[in-house]
């Protein structure tokens, strides 16, 4: 891990990045991360304007115990339920990423310096219990530039009005499908058009929208894979970037439409498009594939520790890679489509996975907590 003081590579085509208007985001929080310096260096040396976090990196953070024994101990005694006790520190992590990153926050007018935390998995579809969550993840964090990430599922997208509504920053999560896409700005601009009913002032809140990357080349260089033909075969590793960029499409027409005008003139903020699960799973792929292909401005790029390095390292950046290739997009998801992958199926059973993944990297994490909280003498119900 990178800290302060260590000798630093150059990172060209990391401040090239920024130039063009990218935003690069940390997906990757822990304790020793935070306690180490390790996040300030990066802030410092790597160009890292933000940090997400989800359940799967909670779960390997926490779940491996270092840096967390003496939190613990301290839950044991109290006597916390388990539920109370991943909160408790999950919260204190993001509470003090959000300290390390205020300086930017404060620097960039609240567009950047975010720490994103998520609602509790189990809750994603129960649009009431996920507001509820929101409001208190807001509160219990309370530090101006955290966001509250809420996953793009049907019931998420009420939550999401309703919460923006509130005044409070949101970063939607597990979006995979355009069509879904367009619903959750939909969801963001009617929860700003709540607030400025209710008399707040918009200037205040941010949003951005995760849309995956990786996962649908995964899904569907399978299915292509299994088809083996010449054509099957030349169109993998297109799709992930197509939908990508035609995401992009529909983020300038939602924010270039006659419901966004009146919006902007209040002082909102544009719900930014950001690129997750930007690590290249296909080893065939260049590492920095979901970055070097996905510049354009306005954006929000999350990287894991290993492809903000290989960026670092050999990252491509040579202007805006989204804009120009809307055309091209569209006729490689077509081509998929011809060969009877069906695109809604995918990003549905996309969808699907991600809910289960997150919730059982959360179980996995109360399991882990609640072997810690009972050998200590606590009985963790």
């Amino acid at each position: 891990m990178i800290t302060v003081t260590e000798a630093t590579a150059t990172a060209g085509a990391l401040e090239r990045l920024s130039d063009e208007g990218v935003s690069i985001w940390l997906d990757d929080l822990s304790r020793r991360r935070i306690e180490s310096g390790s996040l300030a260096g990066l802030v410092a040396t790597r160009n890292v304007v933000g940090v997400t976090t989800n359940p799967s990196i909670f779960q390997a953070a926490i779940g491996s115990g270092v840096g967390y024994e003496e939190q613990l101990a301290d839950l044991a005694v109290r006597g916390v339920t388990v539920d109370e006790a991943v909160r408790m520190m999950t919260t204190a992590d993001v509470r003090s990423a959000a300290d390390v990153l205020r300086p930017v926050y404060e620097a960039s007018g609240g567009r950047d310096g975010r720490v994103s935390i998520e609602v509790d998995p189990r809750l994603a579809h129960d649009t009431a219990a996920t507001v509820a969550e929101a409001r208190q993840l807001a509160w219990l964090v309370d530090r101006p530039n955290v966001m509250i990430k809420i996953p793009a599922t049907q019931a998420g997208l009420p939550a999401i009005t309703e919460v923006t509504g509130a005044g409070i920053s949101v970063n939607v999560t597990l979006i995979f499908s355009l069509e879904r896409y367009r619903e959750v700005m939909d969801a963001y601009l009617a929860g700003l058009e709540k607030a400025r009913a209710a008399g707040l002032g918009l200037s205040a809140i941010h949003s951005v929208a995760s849309f995956f990357v990786s996962r649908v080349d995964s899904e569907i260089d399978k299915r292509l894979t299994l088809l083996g033909t010449d054509e099957a075969l030349a169109l993998m590793g297109r799709a992930a970037l197509a939908n990508a960029r035609l995401a992009y499409e529909a983020y300038e027409q939602a924010f270039e439409g006659e419901r966004w005008q009146p919006l902007e003139g209040a002082g909102a903020n544009r719900q930014r498009p950001l690129w997750a699960s930007t690590g290249v799973k296909d080893p065939a792929y260049k590492d920095t594939l979901y970055v070097d292909e996905l510049v354009a401005p306005g954006t929000v790029n999350t990287m894991p520790e290993a492809t903000l390095d290989a960026v670092a390292d050999h990252g491509d950046v040579r202007g805006d890679t989204v804009t120009g290739g809307y055309d091209r997009a569209r006729a490689d998801l077509a081509a998929v489509e011809r060969l009877g992958i069906a695109y809604d199926e995918v990003v549905r059973q996309l969808e699907d996975e991600g809910v289960a993944k997150f919730e059982a990297a959360w179980q996995d994490l109360l399991d882990a907590v609640t072997k810690s909280l009972n050998s200590k003498g606590v009985d963790a119900e």
